[in-house]
């Protein structure tokens, strides 16, 4: 009877470690994730006024009479994750952009739902565009897997979880895609994006 017993009791306390340990390794931080996305990705997108906006917050944090919006702006800083090969990543989407651009604008490629650019058509484009866009696509969609892959690391996400970061990195990508722009919807229809739109 004794054995009984000590045997339930052994089964309930691994089935707690069990859970408890399930519990630990399925977290995500969704919420880190999708701020350091919508960052890089408005950093990325960003025109010179939005850049300005952001050092003016940034002069605030720094100056001696450290206010109220300062502190609330640090605050909402810590909350993205960022390390030299995350900002060397950003930079070099960032520097791609605006060769990328025309593409966009002409609707040769779009933002697909898995967080990568696809060439959408090349009918029209010189063999020099064709090539020029197909390289450009390929280390685009390098540095976003190395993204992807660092923020993943400097967050502790495991391996398997990278696909919920590409997912997630992908809706702000859509997002901040100007109107007209190829996009692929959730269940992988593409689409030229309305002015109005919501992922």
């Amino acid at each position: 009877m004794k054995k009984r017993s000590l045997f339930h009791v052994s089964l309930a306390v691994t089935t707690l470690l069990l859970f408890s340990c399930l519990t630990i390794n399925i977290y995500f931080p969704e919420a880190t994730v999708q701020k350091t996305a919508d960052e890089i990705v408005d950093d990325v997108r960003s025109k010179g006024e939005e850049k300005k906006q952001n050092d003016n917050k940034k002069e605030i944090i720094q100056s001696p009479g450290f206010s109220l919006v300062g502190l609330a702006y640090a605050q909402e800083e810590e909350e993205t994750v960022s390390t030299p090969k995350i900002r060397a990543l950003k930079k070099s989407i960032k520097e791609r952009f605006s060769q990328l651009e025309p593409f966009f604008n002409g609707g040769n490629i779009g933002e697909g739902n898995d967080g990568f650019i696809h060439i959408r058509e090349e009918e029209g484009l010189s063999l020099k565009d064709k090539a020029s866009l197909r390289k450009l696509v390929k280390e685009e969609n390098n540095d976003r897997k190395a993204l992807y892959q660092e923020v993943a690391r400097a967050l502790n996400i495991s391996e398997n979880q990278v696909k919920r970061i590409q997912e997630i990195f992908a809706k702000s990508w859509i997002s901040k895609s100007n109107p007209g722009w190829w996009i692929q919807r959730e269940d992988g229809e593409w689409i030229r994006k309305p002015k109005e739109f919501s992922p």
